[in-house]
Protein backbone atom coordinates (compact mmCIF):
# COMPACT_ATOMS: atom_id res chain seq x y z
CA UNK A 1 0.00 0.00 0.00
CA UNK A 2 1.05 3.29 -0.50
CA UNK A 3 0.51 6.67 1.64
CA UNK A 4 -2.45 7.92 -0.75
CA UNK A 5 -4.58 4.66 -0.39
CA UNK A 6 -3.37 3.80 3.48
CA UNK A 7 -4.96 7.77 3.65
CA UNK A 8 -7.81 6.83 2.14
CA UNK A 9 -8.64 4.18 4.82
CA UNK A 10 -7.86 6.50 7.74
CA UNK A 11 -10.60 9.10 6.34
CA UNK A 12 -13.21 6.20 7.20
CA UNK A 13 -12.07 6.80 10.82
CA UNK A 14 -14.42 10.06 11.10
CA UNK A 15 -17.97 10.23 12.63
CA UNK A 16 -19.53 11.28 8.98
CA UNK A 17 -17.00 8.37 7.12
CA UNK A 18 -17.33 5.70 9.54
CA UNK A 19 -17.23 2.24 7.67
CA UNK A 20 -16.87 -0.15 11.32
CA UNK A 21 -19.71 -2.16 11.98
CA UNK A 22 -18.36 -4.38 14.56
CA UNK A 23 -15.70 -4.04 17.45
CA UNK A 24 -14.55 -6.46 19.77
CA UNK A 25 -11.70 -6.39 22.72
CA UNK A 26 -10.05 -8.26 24.88
CA UNK A 27 -7.82 -7.17 27.87
CA UNK A 28 -4.76 -9.18 28.76
CA UNK A 29 -2.88 -8.45 32.05
CA UNK A 30 1.05 -9.04 32.25
CA UNK A 31 0.87 -12.69 33.26
CA UNK A 32 -1.32 -13.27 29.59
CA UNK A 33 -4.76 -13.36 31.15
CA UNK A 34 -7.68 -12.56 29.71
CA UNK A 35 -9.34 -9.98 31.98
CA UNK A 36 -12.17 -8.76 30.09
CA UNK A 37 -13.67 -8.83 26.97
CA UNK A 38 -15.99 -6.15 24.38
CA UNK A 39 -17.87 -7.29 21.62
CA UNK A 40 -20.41 -5.37 20.07
CA UNK A 41 -21.84 -2.69 17.67
CA UNK A 42 -19.23 0.17 16.96
CA UNK A 43 -22.04 2.72 16.59
CA UNK A 44 -23.29 1.86 19.87
CA UNK A 45 -20.62 3.29 21.55
CA UNK A 46 -20.97 6.60 23.28
CA UNK A 47 -19.53 9.37 20.87
CA UNK A 48 -16.59 10.77 23.60
CA UNK A 49 -15.58 6.41 23.25
CA UNK A 50 -15.87 6.51 19.51
CA UNK A 51 -13.43 9.74 18.84
CA UNK A 52 -11.07 7.96 21.21
CA UNK A 53 -11.25 4.51 19.12
CA UNK A 54 -10.81 6.76 16.22
CA UNK A 55 -7.53 8.41 17.38
CA UNK A 56 -6.38 4.76 18.04
CA UNK A 57 -7.24 3.53 14.40
CA UNK A 58 -5.58 6.40 12.41
CA UNK A 59 -2.23 5.77 14.74
CA UNK A 60 -2.55 2.23 13.71
CA UNK A 61 -1.92 3.35 10.30
CA UNK A 62 0.73 6.13 10.76
CA UNK A 63 4.26 6.89 10.34
CA UNK A 64 6.37 6.38 7.42
CA UNK A 65 6.23 3.69 4.89
CA UNK A 66 9.18 1.00 5.44
CA UNK A 67 10.24 2.16 9.21
CA UNK A 68 6.53 1.94 10.95
CA UNK A 69 4.50 0.58 8.11
CA UNK A 70 5.22 -2.15 6.30
CA UNK A 71 3.82 -4.23 3.62
CA UNK A 72 3.96 -7.57 3.87
CA UNK A 73 3.17 -11.14 1.67
CA UNK A 74 1.82 -14.28 3.19
CA UNK A 75 3.80 -17.29 1.76
CA UNK A 76 1.41 -19.63 -0.60
CA UNK A 77 1.58 -22.47 1.90
CA UNK A 78 -0.08 -19.78 4.61
CA UNK A 79 -3.01 -19.64 2.29
CA UNK A 80 -3.93 -23.30 2.11
CA UNK A 81 -6.61 -24.55 5.10
CA UNK A 82 -5.04 -24.49 8.73
CA UNK A 83 -2.56 -21.58 7.38
CA UNK A 84 -2.67 -17.79 9.06
CA UNK A 85 -4.45 -16.09 5.90
CA UNK A 86 -6.64 -18.72 5.45
CA UNK A 87 -7.74 -18.24 9.46
CA UNK A 88 -7.45 -13.84 8.77
CA UNK A 89 -10.03 -14.87 5.91
CA UNK A 90 -12.65 -16.49 7.90
CA UNK A 91 -12.38 -13.96 10.83
CA UNK A 92 -12.79 -11.10 8.24
CA UNK A 93 -15.44 -13.13 6.47
CA UNK A 94 -17.73 -13.58 9.65
CA UNK A 95 -17.29 -10.03 10.34
CA UNK A 96 -16.11 -10.92 13.99
CA UNK A 97 -19.34 -11.98 14.55
CA UNK A 98 -18.17 -15.60 14.68
CA UNK A 99 -17.51 -15.86 18.65
CA UNK A 100 -15.21 -18.66 18.75
CA UNK A 101 -13.11 -17.34 15.43
CA UNK A 102 -12.37 -13.99 17.87
CA UNK A 103 -11.84 -16.37 20.78
CA UNK A 104 -9.37 -18.16 18.69
CA UNK A 105 -7.52 -14.73 17.46
CA UNK A 106 -7.19 -13.44 20.95
CA UNK A 107 -5.41 -16.78 21.93
CA UNK A 108 -3.09 -16.83 18.74
CA UNK A 109 -1.88 -13.37 19.61
CA UNK A 110 -1.22 -13.44 23.39
CA UNK A 111 0.57 -16.82 22.57
CA UNK A 112 3.06 -15.27 20.42
CA UNK A 113 3.22 -11.31 21.44
CA UNK A 114 5.79 -10.79 23.48
CA UNK A 115 4.85 -7.86 26.66
CA UNK A 116 5.31 -8.17 29.87
CA UNK A 117 2.70 -5.72 30.96
CA UNK A 118 -0.75 -5.04 30.09
CA UNK A 119 -2.38 -4.67 27.30
CA UNK A 120 -5.80 -4.43 24.79
CA UNK A 121 -6.31 -6.10 21.44
CA UNK A 122 -8.52 -3.84 19.36
CA UNK A 123 -10.45 -5.85 16.70
CA UNK A 124 -12.48 -3.85 14.34
CA UNK A 125 -14.38 -5.08 11.00
CA UNK A 126 -15.02 -2.24 8.18
CA UNK A 127 -16.92 -2.34 4.80
CA UNK A 128 -16.09 0.67 2.90
CA UNK A 129 -18.17 0.92 -0.23
CA UNK A 130 -14.90 2.42 -2.37
CA UNK A 131 -16.03 5.50 -4.91
CA UNK A 132 -15.01 5.23 -8.38
CA UNK A 133 -12.15 8.10 -9.74
CA UNK A 134 -12.49 10.19 -12.70
CA UNK A 135 -9.61 10.35 -15.32
CA UNK A 136 -7.95 13.19 -13.25
CA UNK A 137 -7.89 11.36 -9.85
CA UNK A 138 -11.69 13.26 -8.22
CA UNK A 139 -13.66 10.66 -6.33
CA UNK A 140 -16.84 10.04 -7.57
CA UNK A 141 -19.24 8.66 -4.81
CA UNK A 142 -22.12 7.57 -7.58
CA UNK A 143 -19.74 5.16 -9.66
CA UNK A 144 -18.92 3.11 -6.76
CA UNK A 145 -17.52 -0.19 -8.00
CA UNK A 146 -17.17 -2.61 -4.78
CA UNK A 147 -17.00 -2.74 -0.99
CA UNK A 148 -13.75 -3.02 0.38
CA UNK A 149 -14.43 -5.04 3.98
CA UNK A 150 -11.21 -5.31 6.42
CA UNK A 151 -10.20 -5.97 9.88
CA UNK A 152 -7.93 -3.45 11.62
CA UNK A 153 -6.28 -4.96 14.65
CA UNK A 154 -4.33 -2.47 16.72
CA UNK A 155 -2.53 -3.55 20.19
CA UNK A 156 -2.02 -0.76 23.26
CA UNK A 157 -0.51 -1.17 26.25
CA UNK A 158 -2.21 -0.38 29.21
CA UNK A 159 -0.07 2.05 31.77
CA UNK A 160 -1.22 2.95 35.20
CA UNK A 161 -1.07 6.65 34.80
CA UNK A 162 1.09 8.64 37.71
CA UNK A 163 0.82 9.78 41.02
CA UNK A 164 0.27 13.05 42.01
CA UNK A 165 -1.90 16.26 43.26
CA UNK A 166 -4.99 17.19 41.65
CA UNK A 167 -7.84 19.35 42.39
CA UNK A 168 -10.92 17.80 43.40
CA UNK A 169 -14.11 20.89 42.31
CA UNK A 170 -17.03 18.73 44.63
CA UNK A 171 -14.96 19.24 47.56
CA UNK A 172 -13.03 22.47 46.72
CA UNK A 173 -9.65 21.31 47.60
CA UNK A 174 -5.96 19.57 46.68
CA UNK A 175 -5.82 16.14 47.60
CA UNK A 176 -4.38 12.66 45.54
CA UNK A 177 -5.00 12.20 42.53
CA UNK A 178 -6.57 8.79 42.03
CA UNK A 179 -4.60 6.54 39.86
CA UNK A 180 -6.35 4.72 36.59
CA UNK A 181 -5.40 2.20 33.80
CA UNK A 182 -4.87 4.01 30.39
CA UNK A 183 -5.56 2.57 27.70
CA UNK A 184 -1.94 4.26 25.81
CA UNK A 185 -1.70 4.67 21.53
CA UNK A 186 -0.94 1.16 19.49
CA UNK A 187 2.32 -0.51 20.06
CA UNK A 188 1.41 -2.77 16.79
CA UNK A 189 -1.31 -3.36 14.45
CA UNK A 190 -2.07 -4.47 11.25
CA UNK A 191 -4.70 -4.12 7.96
CA UNK A 192 -6.02 -7.17 6.69
CA UNK A 193 -6.01 -7.50 3.55
CA UNK A 194 -3.82 -5.46 2.18
CA UNK A 195 -5.66 -1.94 -0.33
CA UNK A 196 -3.53 -2.08 -3.07
CA UNK A 197 -4.34 -0.55 -5.99
CA UNK A 198 -7.60 0.75 -4.25
CA UNK A 199 -8.61 -2.90 -4.72
CA UNK A 200 -8.82 -6.05 -1.93
CA UNK A 201 -5.60 -8.16 -2.13
CA UNK A 202 -5.99 -11.06 0.42
CA UNK A 203 -2.46 -12.36 -0.34
CA UNK A 204 -0.73 -9.38 1.66
CA UNK A 205 -0.96 -6.95 4.93
CA UNK A 206 0.32 -3.41 6.53
CA UNK A 207 1.83 -4.08 9.68
CA UNK A 208 2.28 -1.24 11.76
CA UNK A 209 5.32 -0.94 14.66
CA UNK A 210 5.37 2.26 16.98
CA UNK A 211 8.87 1.47 17.38
CA UNK A 212 10.72 0.18 14.15
CA UNK A 213 13.09 -1.70 16.22
CA UNK A 214 10.48 -3.88 18.73
CA UNK A 215 8.96 -5.79 15.50
CA UNK A 216 7.29 -8.32 17.59
CA UNK A 217 9.08 -11.14 15.29
CA UNK A 218 7.72 -13.58 17.08
CA UNK A 219 3.94 -12.05 16.59
CA UNK A 220 4.53 -11.61 12.76
CA UNK A 221 5.92 -15.06 12.12
CA UNK A 222 3.45 -17.41 14.32
CA UNK A 223 -0.24 -15.20 14.02
CA UNK A 224 0.42 -13.35 10.92
CA UNK A 225 2.91 -15.77 9.28
CA UNK A 226 4.27 -13.31 6.86
CA UNK A 227 7.99 -13.44 8.26
CA UNK A 228 9.25 -10.58 9.95
CA UNK A 229 11.50 -7.95 7.49
CA UNK A 230 14.71 -6.69 8.53
CA UNK A 231 14.11 -3.81 10.79
CA UNK A 232 14.77 -0.14 10.20
CA UNK A 233 18.32 -0.49 12.39
CA UNK A 234 19.26 -3.42 10.58
CA UNK A 235 18.63 -2.24 7.17
CA UNK A 236 21.14 0.87 7.95
CA UNK A 237 23.61 -1.90 9.31
CA UNK A 238 22.92 -4.35 6.02
CA UNK A 239 23.43 -1.37 3.87
CA UNK A 240 26.65 -0.30 5.54
CA UNK A 241 28.13 -3.40 5.67
CA UNK A 242 27.94 -4.27 2.14
CA UNK A 243 29.44 -0.67 1.15
CA UNK A 244 32.46 -1.22 3.53
CA UNK A 245 32.82 -4.64 2.21
CA UNK A 246 32.94 -3.96 -1.73
CA UNK A 247 34.93 -0.97 -1.43
CA UNK A 248 38.07 -2.08 0.71
CA UNK A 249 40.52 0.14 0.08
CA UNK A 250 38.24 2.67 -1.75
CA UNK A 251 36.37 3.14 1.33
CA UNK A 252 37.56 6.44 2.03
CA UNK A 253 35.95 10.10 2.98
CA UNK A 254 35.35 11.21 -0.61
CA UNK A 255 34.06 8.19 -1.73
CA UNK A 256 31.70 7.50 0.92
CA UNK A 257 30.54 11.33 1.10
CA UNK A 258 30.00 10.74 -2.69
CA UNK A 259 27.93 7.74 -2.30
CA UNK A 260 25.44 9.22 0.19
CA UNK A 261 25.13 12.29 -1.94
CA UNK A 262 23.99 10.20 -4.65
CA UNK A 263 21.92 8.17 -2.63
CA UNK A 264 20.01 11.31 -1.15
CA UNK A 265 19.73 12.64 -4.80
CA UNK A 266 17.70 9.27 -5.64
CA UNK A 267 15.30 9.68 -2.82
CA UNK A 268 14.74 13.19 -2.80
CA UNK A 269 13.91 12.45 -6.69
CA UNK A 270 11.21 9.97 -5.88
CA UNK A 271 10.11 10.44 -2.32
CA UNK A 272 6.99 11.69 -3.69
CA UNK A 273 6.13 8.94 -6.23
CA UNK A 274 3.12 6.59 -4.83
CA UNK A 275 5.41 3.98 -4.37
CA UNK A 276 8.06 4.07 -1.54
CA UNK A 277 11.59 4.20 -3.62
CA UNK A 278 13.73 0.89 -2.68
CA UNK A 279 17.10 -0.03 -3.56
CA UNK A 280 17.59 -4.04 -5.45
CA UNK A 281 20.70 -4.97 -6.06
CA UNK A 282 21.13 -3.79 -9.60
CA UNK A 283 19.87 -0.35 -8.34
CA UNK A 284 22.52 -0.94 -5.48
CA UNK A 285 25.31 -1.44 -8.05
CA UNK A 286 24.56 1.67 -10.19
CA UNK A 287 24.92 3.96 -7.31
CA UNK A 288 28.22 2.58 -6.11
CA UNK A 289 29.16 3.07 -10.13
CA UNK A 290 28.30 7.02 -10.64
CA UNK A 291 29.73 7.40 -7.12
CA UNK A 292 33.15 6.57 -8.79
CA UNK A 293 33.43 3.42 -7.32
CA UNK A 294 35.81 1.08 -9.48
CA UNK A 295 35.52 -1.79 -11.83
CA UNK A 296 37.17 -4.15 -9.45
CA UNK A 297 35.24 -2.97 -6.06
CA UNK A 298 32.01 -3.13 -8.09
CA UNK A 299 32.63 -7.34 -9.23
CA UNK A 300 33.47 -6.96 -5.21
CA UNK A 301 30.06 -5.89 -4.64
CA UNK A 302 28.01 -8.67 -6.21
CA UNK A 303 29.50 -11.35 -3.64
CA UNK A 304 29.65 -8.95 -1.35
CA UNK A 305 25.87 -8.19 -1.64
CA UNK A 306 25.08 -12.11 -1.84
CA UNK A 307 26.72 -13.23 1.02
CA UNK A 308 25.29 -10.31 3.63
CA UNK A 309 22.00 -10.47 2.02
CA UNK A 310 21.75 -14.27 1.49
CA UNK A 311 18.83 -14.97 3.54
CA UNK A 312 16.77 -12.64 2.17
CA UNK A 313 14.21 -13.39 -0.40
CA UNK A 314 14.08 -10.19 -2.03
CA UNK A 315 16.85 -8.38 -0.71
CA UNK A 316 15.60 -4.57 -0.99
CA UNK A 317 16.22 -1.50 0.89
CA UNK A 318 14.02 1.51 1.14
CA UNK A 319 15.81 4.80 0.13
CA UNK A 320 14.55 6.63 2.97
CA UNK A 321 15.74 4.21 5.61
CA UNK A 322 19.64 4.33 4.51
CA UNK A 323 19.38 7.57 3.08
CA UNK A 324 20.67 10.43 5.46
CA UNK A 325 18.65 13.30 4.34
CA UNK A 326 18.35 14.64 7.67
CA UNK A 327 22.19 14.77 8.88
CA UNK A 328 25.64 13.93 7.35
CA UNK A 329 27.63 12.76 10.73
CA UNK A 330 31.34 12.12 10.77
CA UNK A 331 32.22 10.73 13.62
CA UNK A 332 35.71 9.75 15.90
CA UNK A 333 36.30 8.25 19.11
CA UNK A 334 36.53 11.99 20.95
CA UNK A 335 34.86 13.85 18.20
CA UNK A 336 31.07 14.00 16.55
CA UNK A 337 30.71 16.44 13.25
CA UNK A 338 26.39 16.92 11.99
CA UNK A 339 26.46 18.71 8.75
CA UNK A 340 23.07 19.70 6.81
CA UNK A 341 22.95 16.77 3.68
CA UNK A 342 22.76 19.60 1.41
CA UNK A 343 25.93 21.29 2.75
CA UNK A 344 28.95 18.21 2.39
CA UNK A 345 30.35 21.01 0.37
CA UNK A 346 31.75 22.43 3.09
CA UNK A 347 33.55 19.27 4.04
CA UNK A 348 37.02 18.11 3.34
CA UNK A 349 39.68 16.09 3.86
CA UNK A 350 43.34 17.41 3.58
CA UNK A 351 46.88 16.27 4.23
CA UNK A 352 49.14 18.92 6.62
CA UNK A 353 52.66 18.10 7.59
CA UNK A 354 52.41 14.44 7.04
CA UNK A 355 49.08 14.27 9.33
CA UNK A 356 45.34 13.87 7.98
CA UNK A 357 42.71 16.46 8.39
CA UNK A 358 39.07 16.49 7.98
CA UNK A 359 38.48 20.76 7.31
CA UNK A 360 35.26 22.24 7.74
CA UNK A 361 34.60 25.73 5.73
CA UNK A 362 33.55 28.65 8.52
CA UNK A 363 31.03 31.46 7.10
CA UNK A 364 29.66 34.36 8.54
CA UNK A 365 28.15 33.00 11.89
CA UNK A 366 29.99 30.73 14.46
CA UNK A 367 28.91 29.61 17.77
CA UNK A 368 30.98 27.88 20.22
CA UNK A 369 28.73 26.70 23.24
CA UNK A 370 25.78 29.11 22.50
CA UNK A 371 28.32 31.89 22.53
CA UNK A 372 29.29 33.89 19.03
CA UNK A 373 32.82 34.23 18.42
CA UNK A 374 34.95 36.24 15.75
CA UNK A 375 36.68 35.25 12.82
CA UNK A 376 40.39 35.74 13.41
CA UNK A 377 43.13 34.64 11.06
CA UNK A 378 45.32 33.03 12.92
CA UNK A 379 48.57 34.54 11.10
CA UNK A 380 48.24 37.81 12.22
CA UNK A 381 45.41 37.66 14.82
CA UNK A 382 43.31 40.32 12.81
CA UNK A 383 39.40 40.32 12.91
CA UNK A 384 38.15 38.48 9.44
CA UNK A 385 35.01 40.24 7.93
Amino acid sequence: MNKREINEIKKQFTPEHCTITRICGCYVDGDKNKKTELAQTFLMLTEEENFKYFTIFKNTLSGTIGKNLLNMEFPLEQEKEGGTQEFLLRLKSSKLEDDSLVEQFYDKVIESYEYPENYYIILVYAAYDVPGQTTDGMENEDASEYVYDYILCSICPVKLTEAGLCYNEKHNSIESRIRDWLVAPPAHGFLFPAFNDRNTDIHGLLYYTKNSEMMQEGFIDQTLGCGAPLSYKAQQETFQDIIENSLGDQCDFETVKTIHENLNDYYEARKDAPEPPELDKMEMKKLLSDSGVKDEQLEIFDTAFDSIVADEERPKFTAATVASTRSFDIKMPDVVIKVKPERTDLVETRNIDGKRYILIEINDNVEVNGINVRNVDVETGEIME
